[in-house]
């Protein structure tokens, strides 16, 4: 099931070399003075991103506003782990076991996802400033969805080769 917290929280629950990358990369993102920082606060609405970390992950950097609940859908990957760390504002974001949803969209290899239904079960979590939600294959996540109002988002996700 899904970790999410702040950055140490999650480095605590998470023993893998991975994911070093892109929690250097977080780290880079909470310093005012870096380039990362600098960057990402330069990002338009509707823009994304795409920084290449290593032949193994990625990032999508990314500047929305967030929506009304029933205008998403859960997703799921098959080759990445998603870290979605939230630069700014907040959102909630659902989680359910893949196994659990409606399939809408078959999986898309090229893509590397699946699209379903809405469910009545999922778990929610409300990720703030500078906190990040890590998603396996079997997670399926519907982030993206306003907490009180529709407002804007800048959030980085990470792609982490499974």
């Amino acid at each position: 099931m899904a970790i999410f917290g702040n950055l140490e929280t999650v480095k605590a629950q998470v023993d893998n070399t991975k994911f070093e990358k892109a929690f250097l990369y977080i780290q880079k993102l909470q310093d005012k003075n870096s380039f990362e920082y600098k960057s990402i606060c330069n990002i338009g609405l509707d823009e994304c991103n795409k920084i290449v970390l290593d032949e193994n992950s990625f990032i999508l950097e990314q500047a929305y506003i967030t929506k009304d609940k029933k205008d998403c859908l859960f997703e799921s990957h098959k080759k990445y782990i998603d870290i979605q760390y939230m630069f700014e504002g907040d959102e909630i974001m659902e989680v359910e076991n893949v196994n659990n949803l409606l399939i809408q969209t078959p999986y898309k290899e090229d893509l590397d996802y699946a699209k379903y239904a809405q469910s009545l079960n999922s778990s929610s979590l409300v990720i703030r400033k500078n906190e990040l939600a890590i998603f396996y294959p079997n997670d399926a996540h519907m982030p993206c969805i306003k907490v009180n109002e529709n407002k804007k988002i800048i959030k980085a996700v990470f792609k982490i080769a499974v």
